[in-house]
């Protein structure tokens, strides 16, 4: 079952969408199509919604039992201890997303004061916990491919084991052929993770974009969903720095004065989040 809202769209697509899914009101399109005719509509409307805004909810076989995708819109997909949420952001949250951060705002300084002081209640970061890199050939956990999954397993500081598979593709080219010989099945390379991970917590950098694309091969694969805790770089950076002008892993690097040769590396993620643990609690 899926069920698509549209708002501002070109007549022509409205009429191409009830080919497959009944209009129950204006706008709204209703309807049970498989998992590949769903894709293809969902891209049809990215292909021809123009300036218009497109939201699909369809049923998946997850913990929530649905998932969802939003195009042109103010709704932001965000991951929630493993769980898909969508927040819409207040007009207060949709100006500050808008403006350039100068310097330290009052906000910023209250919270600057309240983590000073003590009052503000953390939550503790994990000592065991594994830290996770992908490669892939796009952006899209959907119409890109992962082509290589790295992890290092971490107890107390110290690295204790690594993981590294190449992932065969149905894209890959000729010239690379003798190299794709020794690349693995996605469905073992992703078997292989998730028993390398375990349970344990997963540091990371753009928790949703690796998140995404490890999901959707568990579910194309027929895989457990890979649900463990997360402790995204971003996130943690934004909470405890103040005066970078984004979160993005080069600007992370230069703000800690990291030297590294490759900044989507496994050791790279580590020695970064290993400076904000610092930084959290220089003791």
């Amino acid at each position: 079952m899926i069920v698509i809202t549209l708002t501002n769209c070109p007549p022509a697509l409205r009429g191409d969408l009830t080919k497959w899914l009944m209009e129950i009101n204006t706008g709204v399109y209703v309807g049970q199509v498989s998992a590949r005719v769903r894709d293809l509509l969902w891209k049809r409307v990215q292909d021809n919604i123009k300036h218009g805004s497109a939201t699909m909810v369809f049923s998946k076989n997850n913990e929530q039992r649905l998932d969802f995708r939003v195009h042109n819109t103010i709704w932001e997909p965000i991951d929630f201890d493993g769980l898909k949420l969508m927040l819409r952001p207040s007009p207060a949250r949709i100006k500050k997303l808008s403006e350039v951060r100068m310097g330290f705002s009052k906000a910023a300084k209250i919270r600057k004061a309240k983590q000073m002081s003590g009052r503000q209640r953390r939550k503790p970061l994990p000592d065991t916990y594994a830290v996770i890199e992908i490669v892939t050939t796009g952006p899209s956990p959907l119409e890109d491919e992962l082509l290589e999954i790295k992890a290092l397993m971490v107890v107390k500081g110290e690295i204790q084991s690594s993981f590294c598979r190449k992932i065969a593709s149905i894209n890959f080219p000729t010239a690379e052929k003798d190299e794709e010989n020794n690349r693995s099945d996605i469905t073992h390379a992703i078997a292989d993770f998730l028993n390398f991970v375990g349970d344990v917590p997963i540091v990371s950098h753009n928790r949703d974009f690796i998140y995404g694309f490890i999901r959707t091969a568990c579910e194309r694969c027929g895989l457990p969903l890979f649900s463990n805790r997360c402790v995204d770089i971003v996130a943690l950076a934004r909470r405890l720095l103040d005066d970078v002008k984004n979160y993005r892993v080069k600007t992370l690097l230069t703000h800690f004065n990291i030297e590294a040769s490759d900044p989507n590396d496994c050791e790279t993620t580590k020695e970064l989040y290993d400076k904000l643990i610092n930084f959290q609690d220089p003791s």
